[in-house]
């Protein structure tokens, strides 16, 4: 059994390209039972990892689901050449209520994570920032049809939060990366891997 068959939710950001494939992917997520939410948004690569993620797109479509399993099977049938991410929660850090619309998701990972401590702390500082209305701990899948050039090697140590601001997505961007400031001058290796700006809810 695969890792993303062992974890029952988490989010789905898969590329809107206009092709069929996109449109019939939308449909179908628009009316699933599966889907929580979807939004339509455009994803920003950190230049860390640009050349992991070469054949990145500019538009996406995040979808929350319930069941990992489903996603599976989706993207089996509308699998696409720009690669789709697939960010399977494992440990729920907090959700919270914050007044105002989520406007922006931000995705990080970490380059040492083996400690137990290491990650209550992270946790403890993710807490102290009153924008974040959710954070996470997860791995991520990819797919793709295209086969990729480089492994991704922090695939298993992802950081996912949302953020809920009246600002500018600049703004909430520069609040997030505050936020990595404040965990990496705890001595703990939190990097950027893309920034979700989110344009547009759809579900």
């Amino acid at each position: 059994m695969s890792r993303l068959e062992l974890v029952c939710m988490g989010y789905a950001c898969a590329p809107y390209m206009h092709t069929h494939d996109s449109i019939e992917l939308k449909e179908l997520w628009l009316q699933s039972d599966n889907i929580d939410s979807m939004y339509f948004v455009t994803g920003t690569f950190s230049k860390n990892v640009q050349a992991y993620f070469d054949d990145s797109a500019n538009h996406y479509l995040l979808a929350k689901f319930k069941d990992g399993r489903q996603i599976s099977r989706d993207m089996a049938r509308h699998n696409q050449t720009k690669r789709t991410f697939v960010f399977n929660v494992q440990d729920d850090i907090f959700a919270r209520e914050v007044d105002g619309e989520t406007n922006f998701v931000s995705v990080y990972y970490l380059e040492y994570s083996d400690d137990s401590d290491d990650r209550q702390e992270i946790a403890s500082l993710l807490l102290k920032r009153e924008k974040i209305s959710k954070a996470s701990f997860g791995s991520m899948e990819m797919f793709s049809l295209v086969p990729s050039k480089f492994t991704f090697p922090y695939a298993n140590n992802m950081v996912i939060m949302e953020v809920t601001s009246e600002k500018s997505h600049q703004s909430v961007n520069k609040y997030c990366e505050q936020t990595r400031r404040d965990v990496n001058r705890k001595g703990l290796i939190m990097a950027n891997m893309m920034s979700l700006s989110i344009l547009d809810r759809l579900k």
